[in-house]
């Protein structure tokens, strides 16, 4: 396969480029017009495919479903927004809930599927703060353990590559390291952590923050919290829900002028209602949700915000068109940060030869033209 366009996305800036694809892999990079095209993009914008590491469904379907094929529609579904990799990303629940998902994801994976790649599970609870649970069952919140996360790793085989906790309560921070140990990124989030508790926790191996300014202490110039530690802190990642709700464009733009172009890592954090329509009949982590005219997601007859039917392509266009943020540093957040973050960077959020061939092609509206996930394109 051979596409181009006056604007291929890499070295940090759009070049006149031809990208050659062979086996999933990008073969070569190659001056614009060496070649006969498969497809000519002509002005339009390609970049490296977008990596969602904070999402639970899409399509009416949940991770805590453990649906085959609802799991296998998703990911089948997802290129449509630009997607190419992906953490399908559980909800606190109780024991037999969370190991019935994992154990669907890892079928699946052995089992194959088309579309988007699943680079691993986020596990996103069940060792989360009371105070900070947000939209969290607390019924199902449980203390940090290392042998029961064993268990839950056993029933992923190994897929569980990202874990949400709250370090306060990881005593002795065993689990943090723990899982550091074992290759698994660590996330402060859904935590009442004072700022000097959030240090400790990146001290014994915490290196992301989960969706910073949503359920967490905030910043306070005599307690910086732990938006303060995200905003101190610049080596450390920090996930952001960039639908515009979650956080304002300002604070979007605060937290990325902060930050950095290199740790910020964009998510959609949707729900099983993303693509489906707004009202009731949704459920997270066994509670109702309703979603609003907006898109988002709340606790059934509550305020209290539950998610959001967030798309990653308009995600990009609210940080660049809204928060003002440039553009090398959303694309990053959306692609190489995350792939970083993962430790796949080797493969992933890059399109530089050897790299795999996940490109989306974008118009100047932010609609997505074309995805194609490793090679192969998905709109048709």
């Amino acid at each position: 396969m051979v596409i181009q366009s006056k604007r291929v996305w890499t070295a940090g800036q759009f070049i006149a480029a031809q990208v050659v694809a062979e086996d999933g892999k990008i073969a070569d990079v190659l001056p614009y017009d060496s070649l006969p095209v498969d497809e000519d993009y002509g002005n339009l914008r390609i970049l490296p495919g977008f990596i969602d590491v904070h999402t639970h469904g899409a399509y009416g379907f949940d991770t805590n479903d453990a649906e085959p094929e609802g799991l296998r529609n998703w990911m089948r579904r997802i290129p449509q927004e630009g997607v190419t990799a992906i953490l399908p990303t559980t909800v606190t629940q109780m024991p037999d809930v969370l190991t019935a998902a994992l154990a669907n994801v890892a079928a699946v994976v052995r089992g194959g599927y088309e579309g988007a790649e699943i680079l691993g599970v986020h596990f996103e609870g069940p060792y989360l703060d009371m105070d900070h649970k947000g939209a969290q069952p607390p019924e199902a919140i449980a203390k940090p353990s290392v042998e029961q996360f064993q268990q839950y790793q056993k029933a992923a085989d190994g897929l569980i590559r990202y874990i949400t906790l709250a370090p306060e309560h990881d005593d002795g921070f065993a689990l943090t390291k723990y899982c550091c140990k074992t290759g698994v990124v660590v996330s402060m989030g859904h935590s009442s952590a004072t700022y000097e508790q959030a240090l400790m926790g990146i001290a014994n191996g915490a290196t992301s923050m989960t969706h910073v300014f949503n359920g967490m202490t905030g910043f306070h110039h005599r307690k910086p919290g732990l938006v303060g530690a995200a905003f101190r802190v610049r080596d450390v990642y920090g996930e952001v829900i960039c639908d515009g709700c979650h956080s304002q464009p300002a604070a979007l733009n605060d937290y990325f002028q902060a930050k950095g172009r290199d740790h910020v890592i964009m998510i959609t954090d949707s729900l099983c209602a993303k693509y489906c329509p707004p009202g009731g009949g949704y459920q997270l982590g066994g509670h109702d949700v309703e979603i609003g005219e907006d898109g988002l997601a709340r606790l059934a007859g509550t305020d209290t915000i539950a998610g959001s039917t967030l798309r990653m392509n308009r995600g990009l266009r609210i940080l660049v068109e809204e928060a003002m943020v440039p553009f090398d540093a959303a694309v990053n957040a959306c692609t190489i940060n995350p792939a970083r973050c993962l430790g796949v960077d080797d493969r992933k959020g890059r399109i530089v030869a050897g790299c795999d061939a996940d490109l989306v092609v974008l118009k100047d509206d932010y609609e997505v033209l074309q995805t194609y996930c490793r090679g192969k394109a998905m709109l048709k």
